[in-house]
């Protein structure tokens, strides 16, 4: 992602972090023995921010594919279109 604006390389970090946080919940959680719904409620968490995340990713990808096409083919981690589709999909 060495080209996705400030912005979105926030909320992506700030999804992430969350899902760190939440991970930490899930562990515990099984370490101590709670009850089955709370930890399947944080994994649950967990999982939804990593989709967001990575959707949140691979649109930033997609943005600047659209925006400069030229600039993205040229980036190491440049993604065709049809790549990103795949990206995409797979996180569905």
């Amino acid at each position: 992602m060495r080209t996705a604006d400030d912005d979105s390389r926030r909320r992506i970090l700030n999804r992430l972090r969350r899902a760190r946080g939440q991970l930490d919940g899930v562990i515990n959680g099984v370490e101590n023995q709670e009850s089955c719904h709370d930890v399947l409620t944080q994994l649950s968490a967990v999982c939804k921010a990593l989709d967001r995340a990575g959707f949140t990713i691979v649109a930033t990808a997609m943005q600047e594919c659209i925006s400069d096409p030229e600039r993205a083919a040229e980036e190491d981690d440049g993604l065709t279109t049809k790549e990103l589709e795949k990206l995409f999909l797979s996180l569905s």
